[in-house]
């Protein structure tokens, strides 16, 4: 498979050494000394653009792989609320986007695990939710995207909870998130359910950026033959 990266710090060179350990070509790098290679051959040449940026610049660099005829994995967070309106133009215009908050495996499976767990809670209104996420210095958007996709999925399922607030904004009517920047921590993120009798914790602990550079090929793998929007749930055949 013939690769496209768009982004190519830390991120990009981890996403560059599993593609091409896993047998894949990399045939594209742009980041933000070369934007005119989007309009490059060597660009549309690609089967599969990565897109691991900025919010500012992911719907634009969607847009122009798009144009390329290439097919985008994204893994940028920060701009989940416009995702809707690419959702349509991909429909209408058949193209493909793959878009997840995070690509780890493991993380996608703490997601479904705290989506089951907020469905039991709705028996047990004493316990009350929130959300602890730990990131490297370096991470531009706080919350973080996976902080916001786990509130999601439990908003989904909990009576009771309505939104999510960063703290230290709160009220009784919303999850409350609080984000912390400490040194190169590649991601810890914990779910406490909260009673007068006891506490219930859920933590993911990301040991390094490798697990999520390696979920991001296996969407690209994924998307080969496939046009359209898809999520991790769609990867990994996880129904809600």
């Amino acid at each position: 498979m013939k690769i496209a990266l768009i982004g190519y710090g830390k991120m990009g060179k981890m996403l560059e050494a599993i593609a091409i350990e896993r047998g894949h070509q990399i045939v594209s790098r742009i980041d933000v000394e070369n934007p005119n290679d989007f309009y490059s051959p060597e660009f549309s040449s690609a089967d599969i653009a990565l897109e691991f940026t900025t919010p500012a610049a992911v719907e634009q660099n969607i847009r122009k792989a798009w144009a390329a005829g290439v097919k985008v994995v994204s893994g940028t967070t920060g701009w989940h609320e416009n995702l809707p309106i690419l959702q349509r133009e991909l429909e209408e215009n058949g193209k493909t986007l793959f878009w997840a908050s995070n690509f780890s495996i493991g993380v996608n499976i703490f997601f479904e695990i705290n989506r089951q767990l907020a469905k039991i809670m709705n028996a047990f209104p004493q316990y009350d939710v929130k959300i602890e996420e730990t990131h490297h210095k370096q991470k531009k958007d706080a919350p973080s995207g996976t902080a916001i996709t786990l509130a999601d999925n439990i908003l989904s399922e909990l009576n009771g909870k309505h939104s999510w607030t960063l703290s230290p904004e709160q009220n009784d009517f919303s999850i409350e998130i609080t984000a912390k920047r400490e040194g190169e921590v590649a991601g810890i993120h914990s779910t406490i359910y909260d009673s007068p009798e006891d506490i219930i914790t859920l933590t993911h602990n990301a040991k390094s950026r490798a697990g999520f550079a390696l979920g991001a090929i296996l969407a690209a793998e994924f998307l080969q033959d496939k046009t359209g929007f898809f999520t991790m749930q769609n990867l990994l055949k996880i129904n809600n």
